[in-house]
């Protein structure tokens, strides 16, 4: 992700939307609860289910398809690497062969496939969902109040601040470079040159870091700050909206749920268990 990416992100996830406006635990709850439940499902009618409720919350947030899927698929690779091997790896039913014998595409392997795919792109669309609709800093306090250790709490909340500083330093440093005509694909400039300045900025990154750690130490320090330091978070009291919007998502779950255990032998392919 490029840094104008970050800040646009962070614009957009500052939005004015049904969705925006929820509390920030509820957004974080409900987006486990379907991560979950999906992954533990084993009949391809329940991703294919939440994935279209998702659809319908990246609606009602107002945010752009185009745009939210086009970040789906830069995560995609991360787990989809794994997954396209999966259809040649595991025992069953030859459906194709290749010239090479033991290349070969089984039935219980293609079924995985498109099992463990359908739950990756629930799983990502649910967090792009979630990214787009909270600011960092909200997730962050959504963990604190749901009981995250106190450290670990404190070290996300240093990275989010760290994480803006640091891509206003490179902006710096990158229109530095092009106020000097410096262009990192100019071919006609020798590659061992471009990479030795690519390292000087990434040297002068990692300074700038250390100066700014040490800055914010002796601030804390200057404050006070000590191990037995509490952090604060504003107290917030759940409206009705954010009851309504966590009973729709476990109502939906459990419904989902009934309608397998009843009616999976009428869905065909779709209420087939294809797990391993």
């Amino acid at each position: 992700m490029g840094i104008e990416e970050v800040t646009t992100l962070e614009a957009i996830s500052s939005g004015d939307s049904v969705i925006h406006n929820l509390e920030g635990r509820v957004k974080l709850i409900s987006i486990l609860l379907i991560i979950v439940f999906t992954v533990f499902s084993d009949r391809l009618i329940v991703p294919l289910v939440m994935e279209i409720f998702l659809l319908v919350v990246m609606y009602l947030a107002e945010l752009s398809f185009k745009e939210s899927f086009k970040r789906i698929l830069l995560l995609l690779p991360f787990g989809g690497f794994v997954i396209a091997f999966q259809p040649f790896i595991h025992p069953g039913n030859i459906i194709w062969q290749s010239s090479i014998s033991w290349i070969h595409v089984t039935d219980t392997g293609l079924n995985w496939t498109i099992l463990l795919f359908s739950r990756l792109l629930v799983s990502l669309t649910a967090i792009v969902i979630l990214s787009s609709t909270s600011p960092m800093q909200e997730v962050v306090q959504s963990f604190r109040k749901l009981g995250m250790p106190r450290d670990l709490a404190m070290i996300l909340t240093i990275m989010v601040r760290f994480l803006f500083i640091f891509v206003d330093e490179l902006r710096s440093i990158r229109q530095s470079q092009r106020s000097r005509n410096f262009d990192i694909h100019n071919k006609n400039i020798s590659y061992k040159w471009r990479v030795k300045q690519v390292g000087y900025s990434i040297a002068m990154m990692f300074l700038k870091a250390y100066e700014k750690g040490e800055n914010i130490y002796l601030s804390m320090a200057s404050r006070c700050f000590s191990e037995d330091s509490r952090l604060y978070h504003a107290k917030t009291v759940l409206e009705r909206s954010e009851y309504v919007y966590m009973g729709i998502i476990i109502v939906l779950i459990i419904s989902l749920e009934l309608f397998v255990l009843l009616f999976s032998h009428n869905l065909g392919y779709f209420g087939l268990s294809l797990s391993l």
